[in-house]
């Protein structure tokens, strides 16, 4: 039997009826109509189109999870009198509400929430929608301050903040929804949804935590209380993202650096601002290098700019309008206010314009490991990645129009290769546009042109490609490259950006083969995105497990007893010599607790040595994984330690 479609035409004889009516299927959460995602239990016209919207699609389980947000916010509610209610909105994985109650949440009151969740679910209360007018929205809403004020903002549009106001009040209609048990009203709430049909239709949630938050985010206004949870279309997609979400934490980068003594973020210097440990700074110097040497090979010139800078720098460029929240307050000296830099481009465009450049210099490629900082709020500084203090491995390519097609795809190619090599293999490709918002600048046609030499390299990448439209930066569209890691978790790795707009305003050109004065695109490029974030990524990719070549101590020697510390130190010194990261351990615990130890450090390889190995001039070489070759010569093993580095295994 063939799937039924999931578009289809409204008939003459369907008019009147309700969406889920005319699909008729259990696996759909809502229907699309016309366009817009609404109720099952909307009414169609006759020529309206109706799209079936399962719950195990992106718009399914968003409707799902702000379902379940309502029945979290009318739990809360018949548990604790008086509680206010702020908002509601579906999230990635998950959905939150925040409330302002009486007194803070408990994990028993979690516990007890959920009870109470699972019992409306039960119930099958139906979500039922209504239209009110401003005044009749305030006078049923009129002991929750927090919904008033949205109202207000109803007319100055609040579908465009970021807060999630716009789950609850956005689109054309005020519109409250009010969950029924038969025909009596058991609880409200203002919202636009759609929702589900029944709180029955909740599959499978689970109440995850309870966090600090301000109302509408603002540090200005009241502090809340917000609940998350998570809500999946079956008990079988819960239970598998609970278990990653388990794995997830056995991999936080910040559990694990503080296990492998890799970096750490004293209260001392400030939050948001990581310190390398030796250990943390060998792998770092690795990636670096690397690095360093793949950008040698194809063709960047290396640049170093300063960190801070006057003020007009940023105003040429037309950053400090648009990022002026994320960077640190200036410094008032000899007159001018100078800024902590938060990104690199505007003093590469100083280099480029230094001196006369001729199209023969181009496509002009320069690159720099530069620090960078951002005022980043504390409630979003996480560990590595998403820091205040960060080094990007920034790049500004330089070149004609003729030639940004080719060298678009250059770029993407070199990126791709660049982060395979470190380990990262399941990429997607994600195309930011602009869209009809004022923060855009510069001409249509750059923008155009623009855009489409960035689909054309990606689709010669062969990757998937997601739009991303008002995605782009405000001078020009971006290629981001999405990579999956050993989880499936997605993170953003690198961009390419293409800018008609700073050459303009730095006044950049080159002599063409005519003689003319041309204008150079500018591609801007950051790959690991920074050093920080993306040794978070890898270390959480790896679970601590790094690659032999990445791992920052490769090897341990582990005598069996003192009498053989002497010797370990000797092979130790052939290591060093040879490039190998390696340490012997030379303390009085016995060898099974420095094989444990070597275990929990997650060290490659071990060489043991005893009486016998001495004398034979060998090693017993043991494995991460436990396994062990015994009798090895030490040059064997030495060659087979420098042989898996080189590989990068």
């Amino acid at each position: 039997m063939s799937e039924p479609s999931s578009v289809l035409t409204v008939p003459t004889d369907g008019a009147g009826r309700t969406a889920g009516e005319l699909l008729d299927r259990k696996d759909v959460a809502v229907a699309r109509v016309n366009g817009e995602l609404r109720d099952l239990a909307h009414v169609v016209a006759e020529g309206d189109t109706v799209e079936a919207v399962p719950y195990a699609s992106e718009d399914g389980r968003a409707v799902l999870r702000h379902s379940a947000a309502h029945v979290l916010a009318q739990a809360v509610q018949d548990l604790f009198p008086g509680t206010l209610l702020g908002i509601g909105p579906p999230v990635k994985d998950g959905f939150y509400y925040d409330f302002l109650p009486e007194r803070p949440f408990t994990p028993d009151d979690l516990a007890a929430i959920e009870k109470r969740m699972g019992q409306i679910v039960q119930q099958r209360q139906r979500f039922s929608r209504r239209v009110v007018s401003e005044d009749e929205a305030r006078e049923e809403l009129l002991h929750e301050r927090f919904k008033l004020e949205l109202i207000g903002l109803k007319g100055a549009e609040s579908g465009t903040a970021d807060s999630g106001e716009s789950v609850e009040v956005g689109g054309p209609e005020l519109t409250i929804y009010d969950n029924l048990t038969g025909d009596e009203r058991t609880w409200s709430d203002l919202c636009r949804g759609p929702h589900l049909p029944t709180t029955r239709d909740i599959p499978a949630f689970k109440l995850m935590r309870t966090a600090a938050a301000y109302w509408r985010g603002d540090q200005a206004n009241p502090a809340l209380q917000r609940i998350y949870g998570t809500a999946w279309e079956s008990r079988d997609a819960l239970k598998a993202h609970l278990t990653l979400l388990e794995e997830a934490e056995k991999r936080d980068h910040r559990r694990l650096g503080a296990e492998l003594d890799l970096f750490s973020f004293p209260d001392e210097i400030g939050s948001g601002l990581a310190i390398f440990h030796p250990k943390g700074g060998a792998v770092r110097r690795v990636m670096e290098d690397y690095s360093r040497k793949r950008h040698e090979e194809d063709g960047y010139l290396f640049v170093n700019t300063p960190h801070i800078t006057k003020e007009d720098l940023f105003l040429t460029s037309g950053h400090l309008p648009y990022y002026a929240d994320t960077m640190f307050p200036p410094m008032e000296f000899e007159g001018s206010n100078y800024y902590l830099k938060p990104m690199n481009c505007p003093m590469h465009n100083l280099i480029i314009r230094s001196r006369g450049r001729s199209y023969r210099e181009l496509p002009l490629r320069l690159f720099e490991f530069g620090s960078v900082y951002r005022y980043e709020k504390s409630g979003v500084v996480h560990g590595l990645t998403r820091v205040r203090g960060l080094t990007m491995d920034d790049s500004h390519i330089f070149t004609t129009r003729e030639g940004m097609g080719e060298e678009i795809r250059g770029v993407l190619d070199f990126i791709l290769g660049l982060l395979r090599d470190f380990g990262l293999t399941d990429f997607y490709l994600e195309l930011s546009t602009r869209d009809d918002s004022d923060k855009f600048i510069g001409e249509p046609d750059a923008w155009e042109a623009a855009t489409a030499a960035l689909q054309e390299a990606a689709d010669a990448s062969g990757l998937e490609l997601v739009p991303d439209p008002g995605g782009a930066a405000f001078y020009g569209p971006k290629i981001s490259v999405q990579a999956r890691d050993a989880i499936g978790r997605t993170w953003q790795m690198s961009t390419i950006q293409v800018d008609f707009n700073n050459p303009e305003r730095f006044d950049l050109e080159y002599q063409a083969p005519d003689g003319s004065r041309q204008r150079p695109v500018m591609l801007h490029r950051a790959l690991f995105g920074s050093i920080e974030r993306f040794f978070g990524v890898l270390l959480e990719h790896y679970a601590g497990v790094f690659p032999a070549w990445l791992a920052p101590v490769q090897v341990v020697g582990i005598p069996v007893h003192s009498d053989y510390d002497p010797y370990l130190l000797e092979v130790g010194e052939r290591l060093k010599a040879a490039g190998i990261r390696v340490e012997v351990d030379t303390s009085d615990d016995r060898m099974q607790k420095k094989i444990r130890n070597a275990q929990k450090a997650k060290v490659p390889f071990m060489l043991i040595a005893g009486g016998e190995d001495v004398e034979a001039g060998a090693v017993s070489f043991r494995f991460r994984d436990g396994t062990q070759d015994n009798g090895i010569p030490v040059g064997e093993a030495v060659e087979r330690i420098v042989q898996a580095v080189r590989d990068r295994v």
